[in-house]
């Protein structure tokens, strides 16, 4: 007997920033497995299991939900923002793909979320009003060197960075180093925001320029996004200044 698994996005955090298709999912599933800090978003009721674990245990968690989704309950992997941008829905396909061919049976949804670049970005104006592109900092599962051509490829072609999972305590260099490359390849002035915990009461968003930006700004609840060299600071008198990305390209047709 196979059952149903669903992957809740759960957006940035703030609650009113969940969608109504995440509410119902949730209101429909049985057993909940996620990273802690997520199940504890929920207001589960007392038919309702949850099964908490490190943030590191993706590929285990979602091992122990196909198996009890295997077994006839209607399961529930919850993440934070969006389940598809650097989260929990890669890595339950993942488990599904190495995994027990009766795993390939199981219906499976992904349930869409607000990602913290959306957030972000939404405090600020619209600095992702033309193209840009995400990544992930974390090299705990690709090599730096990959991670530098990436950022030195997406600078020079002129997209907009967000860069996601920044600093965290074990790895504490990495931010200020991906700083110091775009550096040397987007003028000094370019806008970069730092997206504390958006939407949250513990919110904190900073603007610089990438010549004074400094990586001891961010922790792991972060999103910095980094213009490209046609974002625009619109400042306004006894308000924030808004930074927005041009929808036409330099030299493009209108």
């Amino acid at each position: 007997m196979s059952g149903r698994l669903v992957v809740i996005g759960l957006g940035p955090g703030n609650p009113d920033q969940v969608t109504p298709e995440a509410s119902r999912a949730v209101a429909e599933a049985s057993h909940f497995f996620g990273y802690k800090p997520y199940l504890d978003r929920l207001e589960l009721r007392l038919d309702q299991t949850r099964v908490a674990s490190d943030n590191r245990e993706e590929i285990s968690r979602s091992n122990a939900a196909l198996d009890m989704a295997a077994s006839g309950h209607h399961v529930a992997v919850v993440s934070g923002g969006d389940p598809g941008v650097f989260a929990m829905a890669a890595a339950v396909c993942e488990a599904i793909e190495a995994g027990p061919r009766a795993w390939r049976d199981i219906e499976l949804s992904v349930v869409p979320g607000v990602t913290a670049m959306l957030a972000v970005a939404a405090r600020v104006g619209a600095p992702l009003g033309h193209d840009f592109c995400a990544i992930n900092l974390s090299d705990n599962l690709k090599p730096w060197d990959l991670i530098e051509r990436r950022l030195v490829a997406v600078a020079q072609a002129g997209f907009v960075i967000s860069l996601y999972n920044p600093i965290s305590k074990a790895r504490p260099w990495q931010l200020g180093s991906a700083l110091e490359t775009l550096r040397k390849h987007l003028p000094a002035t370019t806008p970069v925001i730092f997206g504390r915990a958006a939407g949250r009461p513990d919110e904190r968003i900073e603007i610089f320029t990438l010549g004074e930006a400094d990586a001891a700004k961010a922790d792991m609840a972060t999103c910095v996004v980094i213009g490209s060299p046609e974002t625009r600071l619109i400042e306004r008198d006894g308000k924030p200044p808004l930074v927005y990305t041009p929808r036409f390209s330099a030299g493009a047709a209108k």
